[in-house]
């Protein structure tokens, strides 16, 4: 069997208003520009076998940067998956590190392979990777009102993630007193703004009696020696990881022990191959893995369940269940979870389609954002037009709150 075709579908998902749309590219006072776009692959075989792959981290651009790789596996064996994962990195190296726009272009690509193999030998991907631990992941949804917690507890879901870094703590309280104890929470505090660390680890200290699941991102990604000073300060377990790609992205993390919880974007962490292995290496230091999927498409998603299959240490896969209809147009079969869980495809490789006329039907329109809006608080009063990367808290009588 050889490679004889690598073919992109890029689809806009979500409807942002036509004049964000038209403004895109300015920043203006009170103005929210939100785009989200799903990046599927295709790679296609002389004997007739296709496999599908998923790209996240910046789709509009990874798009190019499949299409720069894909003549670098045209004429091979699709079953040489790690030599071809090792060409695409060679490749890209000379462009400085690869990052999450070339780790996410052989993302797409290399899951293509995985859904190729599986399929010519009539199995399940969790076959090829060690075979099942368990057939049935446990999912979390997200909630900013206690209304929308008891509404997923109401559906079987057990475990909720709230956040942010505005009223964070009431935010918790007030859905713990909603849901009761037998529904885990968990809180995402990443920005924009991100705390600084020391209102992290204020933050995270008033969280402490609430026990929740974990405590995600509470400071900037790429400072990982602030991660470490909030894991030593913070009596909750510590997630983070959807940011990086790769197993050197994430080695730090791991092997410091910076977190509990590893979080890889199964869009942009490099493929399943990736995946695997960085779940052995965390697996060796005792860390859980919870795959992010907050801005994935359903082919991703599949991928996430074939490797949670097969890993020992597999902890729960966030979903964002009812974001967008299109989620259940564009793909075949459509996954329904049931108390709280995903069953595990047992299909040939990862045993899901997607329809390409609903691709083509919605075209990508833009993939850039400004995040936030003056009025819900994520920014200090009178400073929403200056966007900057981290600020600390300064109305911490009110913003630090704590409970008793």
């Amino acid at each position: 069997m050889k490679i004889t075709g690598v073919k992109t579908f890029l689809m806009h998902v979500g409807n942002p208003p036509p004049d964000a749309i038209a403004t895109a590219t300015t920043t203006q006072r009170g103005h929210t520009w939100s785009a989200r776009n799903w990046l599927f692959v295709k790679v296609y075989t002389d004997d007739g076998i296709t496999g599908l792959g998923e790209c996240s981290g910046w789709p509009r651009v990874i798009e190019t940067a499949v299409q720069d790789l894909a003549p670098l596996v045209l004429g091979e064996d699709p079953f040489d998956i790690e030599r071809l994962w090792q060409k695409m990195l060679i490749a890209t190296m000379g462009h400085g590190m690869t990052g999450i726009v070339g780790s996410g272009a052989m993302n797409g690509i290399d899951m293509a392979l995985w859904d190729i193999k599986g399929k010519a030998l009539k199995t399940p991907v969790y076959n090829l990777l060690g075979g099942k631990v368990r057939d049935h992941i446990r999912i979390y949804g997200h909630a900013g009102t206690p209304e929308r917690a008891l509404s997923l507890k109401e559906r079987g879901i057990t475990g909720v993630k709230t956040g942010g870094v505005v009223n964070t703590v009431e935010k918790v309280d007030a859905i713990r007193k909603a849901v009761g104890d037998e529904m885990d929470i968990m809180v995402d505090a990443h920005g924009p703004p991100w705390f600084t660390t020391k209102d992290a680890i204020l933050v995270g200290r008033a969280l402490e009696p609430y026990s929740l699941l974990f405590y995600e991102d509470p400071v900037a990604p790429e400072n990982v020696d602030a991660i470490a000073r909030v894991q030593d300060a913070v009596n909750i377990p510590i997630a983070a990881g959807e940011r990086h790609s790769n197993i050197w992205g994430a080695r730090q993390l791991i092997e410091r022990e910076l977190v509990d919880v590893l979080q890889p974007d199964t869009g942009r962490v490099g493929g399943i191959t990736q995946l695997k292995k960085l779940a052995a290496m965390a697996e060796s230091h005792y860390i859980m893995i919870a795959p992010h999927s907050g801005s994935l498409g359903p082919v991703a998603e599949f991928a996430a369940l074939h490797v949670l299959a097969a890993i020992p240490n597999g902890l729960i896969l966030e979903r964002v269940e009812d974001d967008v209809p299109i989620r259940y147009k564009v793909a075949h079969p459509v996954l329904k979870q049931e108390k709280g869980f995903l069953k595990v495809p047992d299909g040939p490789g990862l045993g899901v389609e997607i329809d390409e006329e609903v691709v083509r039907a919605n075209p990508s329109r833009g993939n850039v954002s400004v995040p936030g809006d003056p009025a819900d608080g994520a920014y200090e009063p009178g400073t929403w037009d200056e966007h900057v990367y981290i600020q600390q808290r300064y109305r911490r009588g009110t913003s630090l709150k704590r409970f008793k």
